[in-house]
């Protein structure tokens, strides 16, 4: 057996681990917009009403993928929501991710999308028959 095959045995977890540790960076943007924590310089003046329901996108979103139920749902919403962002938000700075700090942006919005088609991995509430 190579170690190309050896590895595949494994694929699953290392799937449930890049879905894990995606979902916690991405609940931590849900927090910061939410109930700012981690604390962060949004400006002045009260949140706007796009930016709360990236908040709530990112939170529940964040949450159900870490546990992996509803994950391909979830993960087309903030896969959408990331390419959203990049456009609204990085995009008027330059279209170069190197240059309008957009580059975490486009690796959610990808992530996100490699999660729909690919599910999420072992270790996932999707994945238990009733």
């Amino acid at each position: 057996m190579s170690a190309v095959e050896r590895l595949k045995e494994y694929e699953p977890y290392a799937l449930a681990i890049l879905r894990i540790v995606t979902a916690l960076l991405f609940i931590e943007h849900g927090t910061q917009k939410l109930f700012g924590f981690p604390p962060a310089n949004f400006g002045e003046g009260g949140m706007p009403t796009l930016f709360i329901v990236a908040g709530v996108i990112e939170l529940v979103g964040g949450m159900l993928v870490l546990v992996g139920f509803l994950t391909r749902p979830a993960a087309f919403i903030m896969s959408g929501e990331m390419a959203f962002a990049y456009f609204m938000e990085h995009v008027p700075i330059s279209f170069f991710p190197a240059n309008n700090e957009g580059d975490g942006a486009v690796l959610f919005c990808f992530i996100f999308l490699y999660l729909v088609f690919a599910g999420a991995g072992a270790w996932a509430i999707d994945n238990r028959s009733s």
